[in-house]
């Protein structure tokens, strides 16, 4: 709807920034470790074959290990499977939970995959709410108002998409702790696991699975900038083997039995990509990001309609609110991006779509460059739209 929107004769580039997408821009580009890694997978011709359908054992062990290393305990190949993206690996979840009159809690805002999955599978939402004013924490007062006996699991986003925030150590415990009360698993979605770039740092929400079980989701695509190479993984952080006597492994199982598997050669790939890419490499991903990131913020402020209510401190977005009293001839949110589009070229994701209304979600993982014409075009277009005193 907002590209239709977009005036043909601008003759201005349109600026892209509503999807977590980095490949767009030149300085986000893979590493040559993780490039050279795919060409050996290939041209051993080891991997031509049908995988596992829970994925090639190497690149399981290899995940276990990367994944370990975030942990006090060690996880092994078996605790891994491996998926088409975290999409699939949300589906895949999604899937097993979906008994009927089962209920799942998903943040609000959230990452609209798991909303539309749900609805798919006929399993029933409850939003509770992410709070602005605490770095966008988990209202834990809203999630044990909204829990019942049919409530199967929380979704828990960290680092998060659509906030930018990064949880401390003992909200995480909070969480885990309140799930363990309610007698419900935590799917910890943690596809930004690393990108971290504020000071507080990422904590594995598998750390707590002594308290409750954890499912954590992941892939390579957002560290290692290949969003397009569709290898992602499903965790079971479970030392009590509550998730095997309760079936969820088993129904994990089956599911992969029935599904499509990710490229065998990208799998074959997999231990090399984490063995050989450099800390050089994620350290320079992380420095675009945080220059981005600050000047981001800084516009931000400077413009008055909208409020920033803090710094991005991690994934590759951040939620921005419109102040709607000082504009005229804008609706809401929807309205605002559409108008922003066809008057400016600049495309941002309305909040409505993560759960927000009158909010939207700018990504900054963007050249610094681009990121100041586009926020300059949203300067003009929020000047000519401000009420006149």
């Amino acid at each position: 709807m907002l590209w239709k929107n977009l005036t043909p004769n601008d003759q201005r580039p349109t600026i892209m920034l509503g999807r977590g997408d980095p490949t767009e821009f030149p300085s986000f580009q893979t590493t040559t470790a993780a490039v050279e890694a795919a060409v050996d997978a290939l041209r051993s011709s080891n991997f031509n074959s049908y995988s596992p359908t829970v994925g090639v054992p190497q690149a399981r062990r290899a995940i276990a290990e990367y994944l370990s290393s975030d942990l006090s305990y060690k996880l092994s190949e078996d605790d891994v499977y491996l998926t088409s993206g975290c999409t699939q690996a949300i589906e895949l979840v999604i899937s097993v939970l979906a008994q009927p009159g089962a209920n799942i809690l998903l943040p609000r805002p959230g990452y609209p995959q798991y909303e539309a999955r749900a609805a798919y599978e006929k399993l029933q939402v409850r939003h509770f709410d992410l709070v602005p004013e605490k770095g966008w924490e988990v209202d834990l007062d809203s999630v044990e108002a909204l829990a019942d006996d049919n409530t199967a699991a929380i979704v828990i986003i960290n680092p998060s998409n659509p906030c930018g925030s990064v949880y401390k150590y003992k909200h995480l415990k909070k969480i885990a702790e309140t799930a363990r009360k309610l007698g419900i698993l935590v799917i910890a979605d943690e596809v930004y696991g690393h990108l971290v770039i504020g000071s507080n740092p990422f904590v594995a929400m598998g750390e707590f699975a002594s308290i409750v079980p954890v499912l954590t989701l992941g892939s390579i695509s957002k560290r290692w900038i290949v969003p397009g190479w569709r290898l992602g993984w499903i965790v079971t952080n479970d030392p009590n083997g509550i998730l095997i006597k309760t079936g969820i492994v088993e129904s994990i199982n089956n599911c992969l039995n029935i599904t499509s598997d990710p490229a065998t050669f990208v799998q074959g790939a997999v231990p090399q990509i984490l063995e050989k890419t450099n800390n050089e490499f994620f350290l320079n991903i992380k420095n675009i990001m945080r220059e981005a990131a600050e000047f981001l913020y800084e516009a931000i402020e400077a413009i008055p309609c909208l409020t920033c209510p803090q710094k991005p401190e991690g994934s590759m977005a951040v939620m921005v609110k419109i102040n709607l009293p000082l504009l005229e001839n804008v609706v809401d949110d929807v309205d605002f991006c559409l108008k922003l589009a066809k008057e400016e070229s600049v495309i941002f994701l309305p909040g409505v779509v993560v759960g927000l209304k009158n909010w939207v979600r700018i990504t900054f993982a963007a050249e610094l460059p681009c990121l100041e014409d586009a926020l300059g075009r949203l300067k003009v277009f929020c000047q000519r739209h401000a009420k006149k005193p």
